[in-house]
């Protein structure tokens, strides 16, 4: 396959409220727990519909196409199945997805981007302020099944490049900084929450690779989240003999302005150089697929005209771009948060994390382009 040249689907079967904010209205909830245990269930089964029925369609798969996407990275959650009540089961819609995928001639990862009792506390894993599945064995064995399910269904579809085991399983490091820890909606509920220990981590991901590679044929991949941690894995997947595997990071400018101020061009390049960097020594074990990015940043934000911030926007694209083309590939983050792209998101800063609306403003080049097609 060509380096991969990807866009998320993410707020699609997984709901993310900073995303859609809509999708939570008269709830008074932060996440889809508590939307899933606050609404009336058939309100609930109404609303779900709606959204996973119009959110995604074919339409989407012939855009992403059109401009030169060849994978797209979907989330799923651990209830796709619909064996978690009171929770909906979405796995008939990743059915379609993946006809429409084989029509456009683009290859699905499937993502298991959340756990029962989540892996990092974010509202991305379901449940925010909340982690604690890695301390509770039925679960861990729970998510493993449905990664057994996930291959038994999808490993011999044409358009399945492969399978992500976890999404952003959080480090100490991460966990003790993210603003969303210590905000459970139930405090009785998070005790006992932490970060997932890396030689946990290591043995989940081993139980995976075994249970995944024993159904799945040999050229699809399996990919695994740094954890957060890009640098400690080092030989980890080559002494383990692990064939045909793929480690995914997340870059995000916008998350690192939060600690650093990186409001001037050549701070911002020097980011990037050393993010690179990271990518390419764990490269020398593992391909590494930044699974994640965007091109929101308070820089372009700050601007006092509109051309002066598309010129900002443009300017960081092409650093990433020139970045993330020495991986195995990029997937962007995201391809769309509200559905109407007439309609500007709440809060400004939102506009550039959708795909759409920087082709639309021309602040990201399509991926159809030579120097991003190298093999």
């Amino acid at each position: 396959m060509k380096k991969i040249r990807g866009a998320n689907l993410g707020n699609w079967l997984v709901l993310e409220k900073w995303m859609e904010p809509e999708l939570f209205e008269d709830t008074g909830t932060e996440d889809e727990t508590w939307l899933v245990r606050r609404m009336d269930p058939e309100k609930l089964a109404e609303r779900m519909k709606q959204h996973r029925d119009t959110y995604v369609t074919e339409e989407d798969f012939a855009a992403l196409s059109s401009h030169g996407v060849n994978l797209a990275r979907i989330p799923v959650p651990y209830f796709i199945f619909g064996d978690r009540p009171p929770f909906i089961g979405c796995v008939e819609y990743l059915d379609q997805a993946f006809e429409w995928a084989l029509k456009y001639d683009i290859q699905i990862m499937i993502d298991l981007h959340t756990c029962p009792g989540s892996q990092n506390g974010y509202d991305n894993g379901g449940l925010t302020g909340v982690c604690k599945w890695c301390k509770d064995p039925a679960e861990v064995e729970f998510e493993l099944t449905v990664l057994e399910r996930l291959a038994e269904r999808y490993g011999s579809h044409p358009a399945l490049y492969g399978i992500e085991v976890l999404n952003e399983p959080i480090s100490w490091l991460v966990y003790f900084t993210a603003p969303s820890t210590g905000k459970a909606e139930n405090q009785e509920e998070a005790k006992g929450s932490g970060h997932v220990p890396m030689p946990f981590l290591k043995q989940f991901y081993r139980d995976a690779y075994r249970r995944l590679r024993a159904i799945l044929p040999p050229e699809k991949v399996i990919v695994f989240h740094d954890g957060f941690r890009l640098g400690a894995w080092k030989d980890f997947f080559v002494k383990e003999g692990m064939q045909n595997v793929a480690l995914d990071t997340h870059i995000y400018v916008f998350a690192m302005e939060n600690f650093v101020p990186i409001h001037k061009p050549w701070v911002y390049q020097l980011y990037i150089n050393s993010q690179r960097r990271l990518v390419e020594k764990a490269a020398r074990y593992t391909p590494v697929i930044v699974g994640e990015w965007c091109i929101s940043n308070k820089y372009a934000l700050a601007a006092e005209t509109d051309e002066e911030k598309s010129r900002r926007f443009r300017e960081l694209a092409k650093k990433q771009l020139k970045a993330w083309s020495a991986s195995a590939g990029f997937i962007y983050w995201n391809y769309q948060l509200r559905r109407d792209l007439n309609l500007h998101m709440d809060e400004e800063w939102k506009d550039s994390w959708d795909l759409r609306r920087c082709w639309k403003e021309k602040w990201m080049p399509d991926f159809k382009g030579k120097s991003l097609r190298e093999e």
